[in-house]
């Protein structure tokens, strides 16, 4: 029943843990292209084909990241719930599959930070999926790695998006393997074809959400750096920067903040609409170049002149700006809504919405429009670890803060169905 509804790649998948000498599949590659529903799947009829009470693992970015791509997916799939009972304890983080006179227990893990090693210490485990590995730091992978060691037919599994080449998974598995010098790996490159659901149109849609680095990444399925401007493929001053605005079509008003005092306070005010936001107002004060440094009360009286006259919703501001956060709720007059602050997430979703024309800048809105040209990659970080330089990037945070926590209904609505 399966195997009707799979490509050649998808196939393999199934295949290549019953062979012998099979120790690590990777899969990578670009968005939407059937690997990690494969992978699922297939994993779970492995460990409850092969083994009976034994513990497996299901490691991603976090384990909310896991739950949603990974437990949901095969909880959803009638592949798996046809032939197995699936109980899921959420405050333990263990999915207990049954059936066939086995019984197996999948442990979900998050590997955020260099810290979360720690989690899956002490804990003997046959198989692990690795869903987004590019995610995890080296030491959380590694760590989990070693806890199936002592099993004599552990098998590991690896899907990802590929990010920088000097990444170390890159380097260590892939290259390594391409190379065969891990001649018990197995490494498959998968494009949007490779997915049977995804028909032309889909394909086509797809390629539009994405621009610039993450294009070459997430459509084209590249190993590749960040470098150079961050907007620079996708802001145009013609097309992005408008004379005035008609706020007839507004549904909301909000302003985002970086709050700064030696460096550099953005504030803009944005104007949503049901398929776009404006940016008609700013406000932006550098304390070193100026050497004037303002108080929080200072910066809040900017604040109500920038607001004033508009039904301001919330103010976005990053929840590390403390003492201006309680400065603002003091007042009373201002409701905050503390920003997602999700870097790269930040950069990846505000490419998308100017490469559609979902956001657009009021000429008078001189410093955003300025750090347009200047925000830059940092070329040297970037070969480790996709990183800007903090440097003409206050604006482009309050930006980033404002898309990252009030445009997620336009990008999933107008821009992801």
């Amino acid at each position: 029943m399966i195997f009707q509804k799979l490509s050649e790649k998808q196939k393999q998948i199934f295949r290549w843990c019953y062979q012998p000498d099979s120790y690590a599949l990777i899969c990578d590659g670009s968005v939407r292209s059937g690997k990690t529903a494969a992978m699922s799947c297939s994993f779970v009829h492995w460990a409850m084909s092969q083994f009976d009470h034994q513990n497996f693992a299901f490691c991603g970015n976090t384990v909310q990241a896991t739950e949603r791509n990974i437990l949901m997916t095969i909880q959803q799939m009638t592949d798996i719930t046809y032939y197995y009972t699936l109980k899921y304890i959420g405050s333990k983080h263990v999915l207990t599959i049954s059936g066939g006179g086995h019984e197996n227990y999948f442990y979900i893990f998050g590997g955020k930070d260099e810290s979360s090693y720690k989690l899956v210490q002490g804990i003997t485990l046959d198989g692990i999926l690795f869903d987004e590995v590019a995610l995890q730091p080296e030491s959380f992978v590694n760590q989990a790695i070693a806890r199936t060691l002592s099993v004599e037919n552990a098998k590991l599994w690896f899907n990802c998006n590929p990010d920088s080449p000097e990444h170390w998974f890159y380097k260590q598995w892939i290259l390594q393997t391409d190379a065969g010098e891990r001649p018990d790996v197995l490494h498959l490159h998968f494009e949007m074809q490779d997915n049977p659901i995804m028909t032309p149109e889909k394909i086509a849609k797809t390629t539009t959400l994405y621009s610039g680095v993450f294009y070459d990444r997430y459509i084209k399925g590249l190993w590749v750096l960040a470098e150079g401007l961050v907007y620079g493929t996708v802001f145009d001053k013609n097309r992005h920067v408008i004379e005035k605005y008609d706020d007839s079509n507004a549904t909301d008003y909000y302003i985002s903040i970086d709050y700064g005092t030696l460096n550099p306070c953005s504030m803009g005010l944005w104007a949503l609409e049901q398929d776009k936001a404006v940016r008609i107002r700013e406000y932006y004060h550098d304390g070193r170049k100026k050497g004037v440094q303002l108080t929080d009360e200072e910066y809040y009286a900017e604040l109500e002149k920038l607001g004033d006259g508009y039904p301001i919703r919330h103010v976005i501001i990053d929840p590390s700006a403390s003492s201006f956060i309680a400065t603002i709720k003091r007042h009373g007059k201002f409701r905050i809504r503390k920003a997602n602050n999700s870097v790269i997430d930040g950069i990846r979703n505000t490419m998308t919405l100017l490469e559609h024309d979902k956001i657009l800048i009021c000429e008078c809105c001189k410093d955003i429009i300025r750090e347009f040209s200047l925000y830059r990659w940092d070329d040297k970080k970037s070969y480790e670890k996709d990183t800007v330089i903090k440097e003409n990037d206050h604006a482009m945070d309050d930006m980033r803060y404002f898309v990252n926590t009030a445009m997620s209904r336009i990008l999933r609505k107008n821009l992801q169905e």
